[in-house]
């Protein structure tokens, strides 16, 4: 589409994110308009509706093609397997406006600096703006480069240095003004949706609109009753579908409605500073904060002090978090990309709660405003709930499939009916409510309704087993899945960790274990030293918070935590600095305290932590603490012990978590500003492991055990320890004892030689380079048998070897994921693009976390299941009350049930309609039909409590090691329903052909088999001179009565043997309402056929027949039972 009409037309926003779209230029042409105003009166309506279907057709109807440049109308869609389109209109921002507060010229100086987006977005001389909303975010229209662009954010171009020189004394009075006008207010604004919008939008729905066109034909042909029963089951299904809408739309205004009101302050150019509430914020203001807490109503980038933040809201687990102030380096290189540190580290997110600020000097800390409104990491997230990913879900499209069989088959109904009504010489009015009444037989108008039912009977279920559902969809898509991930932190192994003991290093090697379950402290040194002291710790409210980690390795030194008071003076000490100092219960100390004066925080990344220490009266020392690996890559060959590899690998393999510690001496006298972090990470002394015991959750293993005999494949995904991470898997039974694990390892290309991977057997030291490439191929693809070893294996890997292998090996990538089992130190969005590359294989994946940086994976997966009722979880389809991972084969089995309901649903559906379609065709043969009564009772007391009540069945309490078909075109379901259509048709058929057949057969009088009925037999439908005859609206006849009671009884033929039980169902009779159900449908069918009751048989226009052809039917039917049963 873009080519056709040049470069120009067509664009793509958002280029390699998550949320990419495509944008084509239109402009509305009036020609067109005029020519689609008429098509609406002409189409009575039907026009307008299409057009709100399919937006892309409204577009292409009333606009021509153009330039974005030229563009009023802008056509959007997504780069997804979805192809979603979406209409917007430009609309444009006109900055004159603000004339009364700000006199703006075309050249004048606050917007002529183009380094900002805003400044090359306004068109000049007429100072205005174009700009589009899409989905919460405004884009302008770059001029210069001819495209549109993001705003409400900082530009990512700007280095260090010149977010410092730009924005750090703030923005000027008109300078905010302008960025406020052009960026919009600083609210994540969630309307709560008025009821009528929600109403219209659901009635607006294709199957609503169709049962619109169904009620409307029952009335105009008297059918009364079954029209207001569709009516009152469409507006108990329009009704419960609005109240979850605006239950969750409420929710979510809740949780975002205080994001909006929060009063800041904010420093002025050469106006001090000044209190607004937080929506009049724009990128780039100055924010000043005081100690005080608050939430943050926008994402910031700290400039000036430091903060402890609790991110709980973006990471599930409040741990606070220490943030560092952006350096003023001179480079010119993107402040994002600055350093090696995680730019995160100077970002403070809206909706954190700052809990602490520590002022570097006199002045108060400062933060310059980084994003707004949606942009932000809430309004991030408040999005992907708002517009969530859709799900590509097979059963979906098909059923589109099988509707659009329905209606061609409809049609051919239709041709038909048309025929025979003309060829009688039938009026043209009764034509077309006959041909029309075909459809409405066809394609059934409580088929959304019946499958709506299972799904919120599975929802209940799984609500009393504590796992609620956000997303009801989802549940059948959980019967598909057949690979899970989990996160092993709080997932698959308990939240906290146990201090197993410390094992000590010095010159000639490791010393004996120091256990802290015997109760002894640990002797002075400065391993204790580094323990007391090399940690994020800070003292709230009393109490000591953060890291669990951190809080179990100082508790294990006895020592105490306190802020320092005003009182407070040591040399070269700030006032405001931690000290830990030993507690009564520890003695023989000869130190009184030590103060920590600088932290260099734990970065995921750099996977270590230092902090500057000095002793109260004595040395000045620096502590490291981190990855054992990382930690002796910066001490001094002689101070690691010759066995290091061997020891770490011996507590590794034990399942043990290790940190290393180390430490060197610095200068007393210097000060701590002039010191770089390569400076003091260097040259260290290494101190000994510290080893903490990560145990499994009791419900781990059998529940792993399950899934794996269930054919369900599990992965692990997590960010610590490789071996930690196997060794995890081991004990869990993910990965089998006798089966092997070999370690991959890619490295990214250096200099002259290019990307390479090598993989070893974890076991030994033994590599294997990627030299010949189909010999590595070969090993994939013989994923159960390697070629010079037997057994099978499994593959684990860091998340660094898993990104070179996505950039650099993407033909291996599938063949290593086939048989990967453990990824470790895996990044937020690594575990996001992992997930993603295995749906790629045509796995359906669940995600299981404890919301801990899992949210952008828990939204990927097919089915997210969070273990954290943290907001970090809102996006997640699944949570679980239970804080173990139960909830994973409750989930499978409760979506395993709901899918084959659905089929069942689907498959009966389609054969009561087949039943009644066959049915009616052969009456109007004889152009006849069935009364309404006949209709409501087959429609309302068979079909309807059928469809209620069929769904009740539970999941089977047992994981079988297969999946239900996730097709409804799959061949057993289409062999299932085209057979059991056929056995109908002959049924039927030959139940016509049969009657007419009998000697007591005529067409005329109905009473030639039994003698008319005695008593007050009304003859309302006879004609007056011939008793028996029937008048030209009566719908009774012998081929009436037997087409009637055949299609009824097997109605109810068909429920029974579609009802599946085991084994993803229980058995049909523990559903007790349904056996019930079927037991007085099936009664009443044979009373009716056998009870000859004369004023009963003529409201329902039935007429008598011998007792021999009733028992006939019977045959008839019975047959067709053993038939369907032998099929099924």
């Amino acid at each position: 589409m873009g080519d056709e009409y040049g470069k120009g037309h067509h664009a793509v926003l958002n280029k390699g994110e998550e949320n990419e779209v495509e944008i084509f230029g239109y402009q509305t042409e009036g020609c067109r308009r005029t020519l689609c105003i008429v098509g609406y009166v002409f189409s009575c309506g039907i026009l307008p509706l299409v057009f709100y279907w399919r937006p892309a057709w409204s577009v292409w109807a009333h606009c021509v093609p153009c330039t974005l440049r030229e563009a009023d109308v802008v056509l959007l869609r997504t780069t997804d397997e979805f192809q979603i389109y979406s209409r917007k209109k430009v609309t444009w921002i006109n900055l004159s406006s603000l004339k009364g507060s700000v006199s703006l010229t075309p050249d004048h100086p606050l917007i002529a600096d183009e380094d900002y987006v805003i400044n090359r977005a306004i068109l000049r001389p007429e100072l205005k703006v174009r700009c589009i909303q899409v989905q919460k975010i405004r884009y302008v229209w770059n001029n210069s480069e001819e495209q549109f662009q993001k705003v409400g954010c900082l530009e990512d171009n700007f280095s260090a240095a010149k977010i410092h020189l730009k924005f750090g004394s703030g923005l000027s009075r008109e300078e905010q003004e302008i960025r406020r006008l052009i960026c919009g207010p600083n609210a994540i604004d969630v309307e709560i949706t008025p009821i009528w919008k929600l109403l219209i939008k659901e009635v607006l729905n294709p199957f609503y609109v169709f049962q619109l066109f169904s009620v409307c034909l029952w009335f105009s042909e008297d059918y009364k009753e079954y029209a207001v029963a569709i009516i009152i089951m469409s507006i108990i299904s329009i009704t419960l579908t609005v109240y979850d809408l605006r239950e969750q739309s409420i929710k979510l205004h809740r949780l975002v409605e205080s994001h909006n009101s929060v009063l800041v302050t904010v420093c002025r150019k050469k106006a001090g500073t000044q209190e607004l509430e937080s929506r009049h914020l724009v990128p780039g203001d100055l924010l000043s904060l005081s100690g005080n807490k608050m939430q943050l109503p926008c994402d910031a980038i700290l400039i000036d002090g430091g903060c402890v933040v609790n991110e709980s809201m973006l990471t599930g687990e409040s741990i606070p978090v220490i943030k560092t102030a952006l350096p003023r380096v001179g480079d010119t290189v993107p402040w994002k990309l600055h350093g090696e540190e995680d730019y995160k580290r100077h970002v403070l997110f809206c909706g954190t709660e700052v809990i602490q600020t520590k002022s570097a000097g006199p002045g108060a800390v400062r933060a310059v405003v980084l994003q707004t409104g949606f942009n932000t990491a809430k309004g991030d997230l408040v999005r992907s709930i708002l517009y969530p990913k859709p799900m590509n879900f097979q059963l979906y499209r098909d059923a589109v499939r099988f509707l659009l069989c329905l209606i061609g088959t409809a049609t051919i109904g239709m041709v038909y009916t048309i025929c025979v009504y003309v060829l009688s010489g039938e009026p043209a009015e009764d034509v077309v409510k006959k041909a029309l009444d075909v459809i409405t037989i066809a394609v059934p108008p409580a088929l959304p309704a019946a499958l709506t039912t299972g799904i919120i009977y599975a929802q209940r279920r799984l609500k009393k087993n504590g796992i609620f559902c956000i997303s009801p969809q989802r549940i059948n898509i959980c019967g598909q899945l057949n690979l899970i991930c989990f996160d092993k932190t709080g997932t698959l192994t308990k939240d906290g960790l146990d201090l197993w003991g410390v094992v000590p290093s010095d010159r000639n090697g490791f010393q004996e274990v120091h256990s802290f379950s015997s109760g002894s402290a640990l002797p002075w040194g400065p391993l204790c030293g580094a323990m007391a002291s090399c940690h994020s710790l800070i003292v709230l409210d009393g109490t000591i918070q953060g890291d669990p980690l951190d809080i179990k390795m100082f508790e294990a030194t006895n020592w105490e935590m306190e802020n320092s008071g005003k009182d407070f003076h040591i040399q070269g000490v700030p006032t405001q600095a931690m000290i830990v100092k030993p507690s009564q219960k520890t003695c023989h100390i000869p130190v009184g305290g030590i103060a920590i004066l600088h932290q260099y925080p734990f970065s995921s990344a750099l996977q270590r932590m230092s902090v500057i220490v000095q002793e109260v009266d004595g040395d000045r020392m620096a502590f490291m603490k981190g990855a054992p690996e990382r930690v002796v890559s910066f001490c001094q060959p002689d101070t690691v012990p010759s066995n290091f590899a061997g020891e770490l690998q011996n507590y590794t393999t034990q399942g043990f978590r290790v940190i290393g510690l180390a430490y060197k001496r610095l200068e007393s006298n210097g000060h701590i500003a002039a010191l770089t972090r390569e400076k003091v990470e260097s040259d260290l002394t290494f101190l000994g492991l510290l080893i903490l015991e990560n145990r499994l959750k009791e419900e781990t293993k059998p529940v792993l055990e399950e899934l794996i005999s269930a054919h369900i494949r599990p992965v692990m995904v997590t960010g610590d320890n490789l071996q930690t991470a196997v060794t995890v898997a081991r004990k869990s039974g993910m990965i089998a004892e006798s089966l092997r694990v070999i370690l991959l390892e890619a490295k990214e290309a250096e200099g002259p030689s290019p990307a390479s991977v090598t993989w070893r057997l974890l076991e030994d030291r033994k590599h294997a380079g990627y030299g010949d490439r189909d010999s590595y191929i070969n090993i994939g693809e013989d994923a159960s048998r390697p070629e010079d070893e037997g057994g099978s294996y499994h593959f684990a890997m860091t998340g660094k070897s898993y990104q070179v292998l996505s950039q650099h090996f993407n033909s291996l990538l599938p063949k290593v994921l086939m048989n990967a089992t453990v990824f470790a130190r895996m990044s937020p969005g690594q575990k996001s693009s992992l997930i993603e590359e295995f749906q790629k294989l045509d796995y359906f994946v669940g995600m299981c976390g404890d919301g801990a940086n899992d949210c952008g994976a828990l939204k990927m997966a097919h089915a997210g299941i969070s273990l954290s009722e943290q907001e970090a979880s809102v996006a997640s389809p699944f949570t679980s009350k239970a804080p173990n991972i139960e909830c994973v084969p409750h989930l499978i089995k409760e979506g395993r049930a709901a899918l084959v309901t659905s089929f069942c649903m689907f498959k009966y559906m389609a054969l009561y309609s087949m039943i009644q379609y066959i049915g009616v065709l052969l009456l109007y043969w004889k152009t006849n039909s069935l009364s309404n009564y006949q209709f409501l009772f087959q429609d309302l007391a068979i079909t309807t409590i059928i469809g209620i009540t069929m769904s009740l069945n539970g999941a089977y309490p047992k994981l079988v090691p297969y999946r239900p078909p996730g097709r409804l075109v799959s061949p057993p379901l289409l062999f299932s329903v085209l057979l059991n259509v056929l056995f109908s048709l002959v049924m039927h058929m030959l139940g016509f052909i049969l009657v007419r057949k009998q000697p007591w057969y005529s067409a005329t009088d109905v009473f030639s088999a039994c003698s008319p009925p005695k008593g007050n037999f009304s003859r309302s439908t006879a004609l007056p001179m011939l008793p028996g005859k029937l008048g030209p609206d009566s719908f009774m006849s012998y081929e009436n009565t037997t087409i009637w009671f055949l299609g009824t009884i097997n109605c109810i033929i068909v429920a029974l043997v579609f009802s599946k039980g085991k084994p993803f169902r229980q058995p049909i009779y523990t559903n007790y309402i349904f056996v019930l159900v079927l037991g007085i449908q099936m009664g009443a069918c044979i009373f009716l056929l056998f009870a000859n009751i004369p004023d009963l048989y003529q409201r329902m226009d039935l007429v008598c027949t011998p007792t021999l052809w009733r028992v006939y039917l019977i045959v008839m039917l019975a047959v067709n039972l053993i038939l369907s049963l032998v099929v099924e």
